[in-house]
């Protein structure tokens, strides 16, 4: 049978460990046991030297040697085997000086010359060692037998039998496996906890779904057109893919670094910190409105995405100026409306001449205002926007004003970019002077060239903007206004018309683009108090008109041309 390796990664891990613990402890066990054999041997021959030096030390035995006959029944022979039996030694030889034996285990050999080399212990040197003699394989030592004057006489060997010396190195061997074992079951145990672990934070991925998935991954995240920007728990970037670093302006290198050393401060950096709490949280970064929500991860970090909602705003602002215009033009409607029936009942009653008078009145003073706004500002779209921007006002009951100072004769670089901030401040300045009790709303705009430079004013005598919040009023997300109501599905519509829910849309973006969109300019924009009460937001964008037109008309302080 073929055994199969396992497919899972905390399977594959497992078995790894398991091998590798029980290579080690078979190795670690063999490394154990070859200095266990060699210690015991050594502690074998220490007990045979031991043993040896005690009987060369008796004065009898030296005395004995060289007063007596080598016999089985002599005094050398019952003082060592006295001490053999005592100590357990395998066998004690005294030898005399021509190396014949005085005492042996086996008597018979007592007479004989002994079957290894005495010439060392002869020669007064102590001798510890293996060896095979008469009686077999054994640990043995041999020292010189000396007089009371120091003269070696003989010799004395005794051997340690190595049976015994197997036998306690066997008896050791099932401990040291035991040990072995329990640190096997330990070392098996923890390998398990282990793979349980890793199969729990890897769901059983196999290892060759791995690199499926790394790749997998990283296509998905850079091929999708979301922002997506990875913490780790110190709040340092993990991954920040391409349309992240696109949205952000930020490159690969910001990966390992914090949101405070990637990207500049301001609300874009609090809301992908967290600093900020909610969903759908919008801020704007180089220009374009962003949509972002974070989600913490379970390791302590977190994922933040976002969404480019640049182009959905301006698709939503030029919808409100499509619905201002049909506020403007059901307004004039209205008017339009009244002033014929007026013109009806005047022709009804006869009243010729005075329907003549009515309508030169009407015609003149809407031509009037009409070529005041064009001839002091000269590009179409602001003229025109200023134009509709009246006709909404005037249907709220405030007042549109064109400063006398105004004069705006350059030809505009981009009039769009003119038309967002003006639209945005004349919208702004509505709202705030509608919801505000006063006699007289009036909203006054200023447009004035300083050689290149382009200067737009918006003042109202509205409530205007407290000092201690004039520096928070530009910042994405900030707003005094409430959430924007739903438009009414109704509005507008045709009885015969399904209705259609118009969702709103977030606050506090208006401003900060025109703050951007100033700053990318090189210009600024701020606000101040109005003589009076109300606010006066002032932008100043530099190189926003060429210079190359010039005024056809000149204006005295009270703006009349001449």
């Amino acid at each position: 049978m073929r055994i199969r390796w396992p497919r899972r990664v905390s399977a594959q891990v497992l078995a790894i460990q398991l091998t590798l613990i029980g290579g080690v402890m078979v190795l670690a066990t063999g490394l154990s046991l070859a200095p266990l054999s060699s210690e015991i041997d050594n502690q074998a021959m220490h007990q045979a030297l031991a043993i040896a030096q005690t009987t060369a030390a008796d004065p009898d035995i030296a005395r004995d040697l060289t007063t007596t006959e080598p016999t089985a029944s002599g005094p050398v022979q019952r003082a060592a085997e006295r001490i053999r039996r005592a100590t357990g030694a395998l066998y004690i030889v005294v030898m005399d000086s021509r190396g014949v034996r005085w005492s042996h285990t086996n008597a018979v050999r007592i007479g004989e010359h002994v079957s290894t080399d005495p010439s060392a212990a002869l020669a007064g040197r102590e001798v510890m060692q293996i060896d095979v003699g008469t009686l077999g394989r054994s640990a043995r030592a041999k020292v010189p037998l000396r007089t009371d004057g120091g003269k070696v006489v003989g010799a004395v060997s005794v051997g340690i039998g190595y049976g015994s010396v197997r036998d306690q190195l066997l008896a050791t061997v099932p401990r040291l496996l035991l040990y072995a074992g329990a640190a096997l079951a330990v070392g098996a145990l923890a390998a398990v906890a282990v793979s349980r672990r890793l199969r729990r934070r890897t769901h059983g991925v196999a290892f060759a779904d791995i690199s499926a998935l790394l790749d997998e991954r990283e296509a998905m995240l850079h091929g999708i057109r979301e922002g997506v920007v990875a913490f780790d728990r110190r709040g340092r970037i993990r991954l920040i893919n391409d349309e992240a670093g696109r949205l952000l302006r930020v490159g690969a290198d910001a990966t390992g670094r914090t949101l405070e050393e990637a990207l500049p401060p301001g609300r874009t950096t609090e809301v992908l910190a967290g600093r900020v709490d909610g969903a759908d949280l919008l801020t704007v970064s180089g220009g374009r409105v962003l949509v972002a929500n974070r989600m913490p991860t379970k390791d302590g970090g977190a994922v933040a995405t976002l969404r480019d909602r640049t182009e959905l705003e301006l698709l939503g602002r030029e919808l409100d100026s499509t619905r201002g215009l049909l506020d403007a033009l059901r307004a004039q409607d209205h008017e339009h409306a009244n002033r014929l029936h007026t013109l009806l009942g005047l022709l009804e009653l006869g009243l010729h001449e005075r329907a003549s008078e009515f309508i030169a009145v009407l015609t003149k003073a809407h031509r009037a205002s009409a070529e005041q706004i064009s001839e002091r500002v000269h590009d179409p779209l602001l003229s025109a926007l200023l134009v509709g921007k009246s006709a909404i006002v005037a249907e709220r009951g405030v007042s549109l004003r064109i400063s006398p100072s105004t004069l705006l004769p350059g030809r505009v670089v981009d009039p769009r970019d003119l038309v967002t901030v003006l639209g945005n401040l004349i919208d702004n300045a509505l709202e705030a002077v509608a919801g505000h009790p006063c006699r007289t709303p009036v909203i006054e705009v200023e447009l004035r060239a300083e050689g290149t430079t382009a200067v737009l004013r918006v003042s109202d005598n509205g409530p205007g903007v407290p000092p201690a919040t004039r520096d928070h009023i530009f910042t994405e997300g900030w707003s005094t206004k409430e959430p924007a109501l739903p438009r009414s599905p109704d509005a507008g519509r045709r009885p015969d018309e399904e209705p259609a829910a118009v969702p709103p849309r977030g606050r506090g973006i208006g401003l900060a683009l025109v703050r951007r969109l100033a700053e990318r300019y090189g210009g600024m924009a701020r606000v101040t108090a109005r003589a009076g009460g109300g606010a006066v937001f002032t932008i100043v964008l530099p190189e926003a008109l060429t210079g190359d037109d010039t005024p056809t008309h000149e204006f005295t302080a009270a703006g009349e041309s001449r």
